[in-house]
């Protein structure tokens, strides 16, 4: 046990002084160098518990090609944001917005759109990308706090991403514990909605509370720098709905982004030349300008340099290069959960976690403390969702629990933690993103602390508490065989 919480101790100590010296630039390197630092303490513990060099290294391999996905996606992502930019489509989503969203509703109308959007689309991450860079634009314009509207898009986006059968995590926790997904929605149902509801009711009165700064004059500036800088049109949404409509079709996210990125590249060559003609350096023939900056921009971003220093801040950035400190960070930080499961020490901590859950409420508790848990060690939510599922899973069907009941605690635990944590790879992924670090968002995720905290009141008071029916568990694997092996292949 000493062995196993050594490495643990070792980085919240190193991660706190990240934070203490480096501040906001902590997850620029700080953060990776400690989880390097501890990846090697854990490895040395694993050879000196009897396990080869060799084995260590293939979980380390293993554990980062598990990421690979993520890291695709990161870069699509990247790509995806410099060509919206380009092609007028973020500012349009901009313009528009500052006319229609009202300052005093404006956090609980983003937490409302994320949430209906990712419903729809079942996926977090495209929400974040999409209509979550928009929204902190207008956030800007508007003179709204930055990390109360990210913890809102968060908020809104998680709720819809767990509700929706077209999200991988919704499909993968049931499957890992034994049941069908809208089974799994149902049940998940009693703890995420009124979570939500709770979490909209905060915004609403956080935004009835916040007096914006911003003047209607300065928002009819803001208007005008935006139609004198790019072209604006509705039908320059189109990337964007194109996108979307690619999600809900269930295309995987790494080709509809990349899909999105490219509509976005020749959408700037249609309708943005003033601004790519403003942005070459060098004297070319009008093919090989454009060829040029779109392929610039898909890799460096945009960088505006206008008399307005607001539009430069607000619609610059962007382009696969900006993905790399956040692929850093995953990187370092899949190593040191990879050396933590393979030598064995995650399941010791979990192990010793079991034993002290004697009681129904304490079972259910703890997995969603695991989860979460895992979430801070392992860095990554679908580890966070498979290991413990794995773990638990005889157990409950010891105590006669329907599964249900462990896939709505992954769930709660895992999926809506992992954007709380920076070095995990969706907390970097919405810091790179939304811009915005986890450390200061993460107190305005209400939606992702009261699901927790919601699961786990429920567990001790023996609300909506499933039990397993006689011979369910025979039934329960019969009927679910597919979902399992449709996990397994994903």
């Amino acid at each position: 046990m000493l062995d196993a919480l050594f490495p643990l101790v070792v980085l919240l100590i190193l991660l706190f002084f990240a934070v203490y010296l480096f501040g906001d630039d902590s997850s620029s390197g700080p953060n990776q160098i400690a989880l390097m630092l501890c990846a090697g303490i854990a490895c040395i513990i694993g050879l000196k518990n009897g396990y080869q060099g060799k084995e260590i290294e293939e979980g380390i391999v293993k554990g980062i090609s598990l990421t690979l996905g993520a890291i695709l996606i990161l870069l699509a992502v990247g790509s995806l944001i410099g060509t919206w930019l380009l092609a007028g489509t973020v500012p349009t989503m901009i313009y528009f917005g500052l006319q229609i969203l009202q300052p005093e509703y404006f956090y609980v109308s983003c937490c409302i759109i994320c949430a209906l959007v990712a419903l729809c689309i079942g996926s977090s991450w495209t929400v974040a990308a999409t209509i979550g860079v928009a929204l902190m634009g207008i956030a800007t314009g508007l003179n709204a706090s930055g990390p109360i509207t990210a913890g809102a898009i968060i908020s809104g986006a998680y709720f819809g991403d767990k509700l929706s059968p077209l999200s991988d995590t919704t499909n993968l926790a049931p499957a890992v514990a034994g049941t069908d997904v809208f089974t799994h929605i149902k049940h998940m149902a009693w703890s995420t909605v009124p979570s939500f509801i709770i979490a909209l009711i905060i915004f609403f009165f956080l935004g009835l509370n916040t007096q914006s700064s911003v003047s209607l004059s300065e928002i009819n500036l803001l208007l005008s720098s935006l139609e004198q800088e790019f072209f604006i049109a509705w039908y320059l949404l189109l990337p964007l709905l194109v996108t979307l409509m690619l999600a809900m079709k269930k295309v995987p996210a790494f080709p509809a982004i990349g899909i999105g990125a490219i509509f976005g590249a020749v959408w700037a060559v249609l309708f943005q030349q003033e601004l790519i003609l403003a942005y070459a350096t060098s004297d070319l023939s009008l093919f090989n300008t454009n060829v040029k900056v779109v392929w610039q921009v898909m890799f460096e971003g945009v960088e505006l340099n206008t008399s307005n220093p607001l539009i430069n801040d607000l619609l610059s950035g962007g382009g696969m290069g900006s993905m790399l400190n956040t692929i850093w960070l995953i990187i370092t930080a899949m190593t040191f959960g990879s050396i933590m499961e393979k030598v064995g020490l995650l399941q010791r901590v979990v192990e010793s976690l079991l034993k002290l859950s004697t009681s129904v409420g304490a079972l259910i508790s703890t997995t969603i403390v695991t989860a979460f848990g895992t979430n801070c060690i392992a860095a990554d939510q679908y580890i966070a969702i498979v290991m413990p599922g794995r773990m638990f899973k005889e157990e409950y069907e010891k105590r006669s629990l329907a599964p249900e009941n462990l896939s709505r605690a992954l769930e709660d635990g895992g999926t809506v933690t992992s954007a709380l944590i920076p070095w995990n790879t969706c907390g970097a992924y919405m810091h790179s993103v939304l811009l915005i670090n986890p450390l200061e968002y993460a107190v305005f995720c209400f939606f992702n602390w009261l699901t927790p905290i919601i699961g786990i009141i429920f567990a001790f008071v023996g609300f909506k508490i499933k039990p397993l029916l006689k011979g369910g568990a025979k039934l329960q694997e019969r009927l679910h065989t597919d979902a399992v092996v449709q996990a397994i292949k994903e």
